[in-house]
């Protein structure tokens, strides 16, 4: 099993901190949406912010052992990806919400299942890619 989990570190690490970021997530959403009553998209959006900053941090640091000196750069593409899965997270939302009359509470947890795949892809894919020795992808 340990030879497992070394094998699998990336993924194991990223599935750590992916709940712990969703965690982040969930309890701003609470405190400003429940606590606070402030509007859900807003809270979202609130919520969204301090996730991404915390997974930002995280992902460079244990996740993909990041090295990238222009990590300027890195972050721009990291929040750029962000971007796109926080569109999509709003756009769920809107629709469990409005359309379908979910509770709040429980499609913020539906979103973040979909967001956290799509967020390991784009940062694999995307924003921390391995560098090879001779300076190729």
């Amino acid at each position: 099993m340990i030879s497992a989990l070394r094998k699998n570190k990336e993924i194991v690490m990223y599935l750590i901190f992916g709940i712990l970021t969703t965690v982040v997530n969930i309890v701003v959403y609470y405190l400003f949406n429940d606590v606070m009553h402030i509007n859900y998209l807003i809270a979202n959006a609130i919520a969204w912010v301090a996730s991404v900053l915390f997974a930002y941090i995280t992902n460079r640091k244990y996740v993909f052992e990041s090295s990238d000196t222009s990590w300027v750069v890195e972050c721009l593409k990291f929040m750029t990806s962000r971007v796109s899965t926080g569109l999509i997270d709003m756009i769920v939302m809107f629709v469990l919400v409005n359309l379908f009359a979910f509770n709040s509470m429980i499609s913020k947890v539906i979103s973040n299942v979909l967001v956290i795949v799509l967020n390991y892809v784009f940062s694999k894919l995307f924003v921390f890619k391995k560098v090879n020795k001779d300076g190729n992808d």
